[in-house]
Order: structure tokens, then sequence, then C-alpha cells
């Protein structure tokens, strides 16, 4: 693809008001007119460059907004509070009672716990499908769905998203395609292959050091304004704000995330390969042998490799309980959830990031509770680690 997200990110020029390298922090609530007029009209509809209340929009989530569509290639984006901040307001924006959505089984929990419990108190019902599976994914829609939701590469079971075709789907019914990138940003670009709405929890990793919260929502122009509108927009109303000083910090990272990306990747790809040599059952895009291999390959920016996450599975609970505790002990990583932090991370999603799943659930979508999820870090001696992981695979009871 010709597409570079980093050249679009770099190619980006704000300076602070004094000539900073750096955007000036904008320490406030509200903002001063000089004219009457000017705020009857902002509350009207919006005016480029004037703000009204940081509720609605400030100067420093503005700049973050502006890397995050050079990111995601798209016409605009608003900064939330969090990720999950981010799907909610977007999904309210889209649907309202009596509407359906679809959207992949195969989602983090947080998210499945939104759709399952929250939406359907406001009349919206969530049908959860294999979407790795189109002809169901067809067959479920009806007059009333309004949107396909997926994510890029799901949480937690590494399964692909063919956007182009889910894309097709939906446009063909007239619907929307909502895609939560927060697993491939850089390595996937979803509005370059159809998607209408793409979604981040930028606390993974376009942020890259776990000490703040934040989402993000892109898309058209006039979907991000239907957003912050004073009357109906759901993040003006539901006021998910980001804190303008989390804001500027998350900017400055995002500009080594090209870097990140593919130290991550690289070092992914080494442990997967790894693992699967010493027999041990992994789930990672970037292998040979993944169901949606050649898929990936195909809509993936090339230079960013295939992700930093992977996940093994050693079958027992208790034995990966066992291996979590003996690599933490070993300095590998950390036994946390979340991901894309700058050490490694790992945690049994069936009893942490998926426990909102129930078992039975679990079970049918192929996530067992010997899984162990993997946020690979940016080790720069990614050998030195595997060799002492397999040491710790050893010391309990995995024999290869």
């Amino acid at each position: 693809m010709s597409y570079d997200p980093a050249t679009k990110i770099h190619e980006l020029s704000a300076f602070g008001e004094f000539g900073g390298v750096n955007p000036s922090i904008t320490d406030s609530s509200t903002y001063t007119f000089l004219k009457s007029e000017t705020m009857k009209e902002l509350f009207e509809s919006e005016i480029e460059g004037c703000f009204l209340y940081s509720r609605h929009w400030n100067p420093s989530n503005k700049y973050l907004s502006d890397a995050i569509s050079a990111l995601e290639n798209s016409e605009a984006s608003q900064i939330t509070a969090s990720g999950i901040s981010a799907i909610a307001c977007s999904i309210l924006q889209i649907c309202k009672q009596g509407d359906e959505l679809i959207s992949s089984r195969t989602i983090y929990g947080g998210t499945y716990a939104l759709f399952k419990n929250i939406l359907p108190r406001f009349g919206i019902t969530v049908k959860f499908v294999d979407v790795t599976d189109l002809a169901t994914v067809k067959s479920s829609i009806s007059d009333n769905t309004k949107l396909i939701y997926c994510e890029s590469i799901s949480n937690p079971l590494l399964d692909i998203s063919d956007l182009p075709a889910l894309s097709e789907l939906a446009h063909t019914h007239n619907m929307k395609l909502v895609v939560d990138n927060t697993f491939s940003p850089m390595l996937i670009t979803p509005m370059n292959l159809g998607a209408d709405v793409v979604i981040h929890s930028m606390t993974k990793f376009i942020n890259g050091s776990s000490d703040c919260v934040a989402g993000s929502i892109s898309s058209t122009k006039e979907f991000i304004s239907t957003l912050s509108d004073v009357n109906d927009g759901m993040c003006m109303l539901l006021g998910p704000v980001l804190d303008s000083f989390r804001s500027a910090s998350i900017l400055k990272n995002i500009h080594t995330l090209h870097i990140r990306m593919q130290q991550h990747s690289k070092n992914a790809l080494y442990i997967a390969e790894g693992l699967q040599s010493i027999g041990i059952k992994v789930m990672y895009p970037g292998l040979k042998n993944h169901p949606q291999y050649d898929l990936m390959t195909s809509m993936m920016n090339p230079k960013y490799g295939y992700s930093g996450i992977l996940a093994m599975d050693v079958d027992k609970e208790s034995v990966a309980e066992a291996l979590m505790e003996k690599m933490q002990n070993a300095n590998i990583g950390l036994l946390a959830v979340s991901l894309g932090y700058f050490k490694t991370l790992f945690s049994l999603p069936g009893n942490s990031t998926s426990s909102e799943i129930s078992d039975e659930e679990q079970v049918e979508m192929g996530l067992s509770k010997g899984i162990i999820r993997i946020s690979v870090g940016l080790d720069e001696n990614i050998e030195r680690t595997f060799e002492k992981m397999k040491e710790c695979i050893n010391a309990v009871g995995i024999k290869f």
C-alpha cells in the first residue's frame, strides 16, 4: 500500500503559542469571546479554531485528534476519556431504540458486557456471531440492523476480520461498519478497507506507557460533528472528556508509534515462531498456519508487521497460572491486564479481560482457561527473552 500513517503524522505541524516545538497545553475549562454573537453562533454550529467549553472541544484535544486522523486516514476524529466510552458514544450515536447491531462474538470483555447487558436497556438488540463466517453475518441482518461491529484483530483469540468483505456487506444493506483497531494501529488502516468508524483504546499501543486511559473515534467530518453537537451529540452530552495534560502526553508519544509497532511486531513474531517450534499451540496472525494469515497479509501495511500480541494455549488453567508467575519472577514481563506497554504483559483472558463472557460461551468460541495472552514488549535482546521463557515452560512441567 502507498499509504504510510507514520509519514502523515510526521507531516503534522503544531507549535506552541510562544514558538514551542510542542503545542501549548490549554489548561482551561471555558473560553472567552470578544463578541456575544460569536458565542451564539458556536452553540448552533462548529466554528474552526473557536472554542466554547472543554466538554465540547479544547485545543489540546484538537491537536491530538488531528494526529489520530492522520494515523487512521480519516476526515476527522474525536478524543474521549477511554476506549469503552468511544465505543459507547459511537454505538449510541448510530443506534436508537428498536435498532439492532451485529457484533463479533470474540471481542474485548468490556465491550461484550456493554453490548450484552447495557444496550438492551435502551432497546437496542445485539446479535453475537462469528464474523469470520460471512454467510452467518449475512443471514443475521434484518431490516432493523444498523451496523456491524468487529475488531481488526480480535481480543483475545487473534482472529482477523475481513474488513473489505464486511464493509461491502454492510454498505449493500445501508449499514455502517464500526471497527475497533486497538490491537493494530499502523498495521491496519480500516478506513482504507471500507470501515465507516474506527475506534481505539489509546490506553494501549498508541500511548505506549501504561500511564493513562484514553480513547478515540475516527470517521467522516459529518459523523464526528454529530458526536459533539450540543443538542444530541453523545460525546458532548455523556461527557467523556480527556484531560488536556493527558492529551498532550499522548500526542508526544504518538510520534514514536511507528518505531514501537515495528519492534513489538518483530519481537512477537520471534516469540510466536519459537513457541511453535517447541510444540506450544500459538495464536498469532504472523504465523503461516494461522487461518487468516493470507487475509491479514493482504490488508496490512507491511512495514509494521503482524502486531505485538500473541496467545499461547498450555491447556490447563493451573499450568498457565504457574507459568505466568514463573515468567514474572524471571523478569520476562509482568502479570497484568492491558497491552502495548514497553515491557511484556501477560494474563489469562478467560479469568480477566474476557471474564464478562460466560464459561459456556467461552468454550463455544474456543477460549480455554489455559490460554495466556501475551503483549510482547520492546526487548532489545528478544533471543535472550525466549531462552528464559523456555526455562520457565520447562519448570512448570511442559516438556519439549
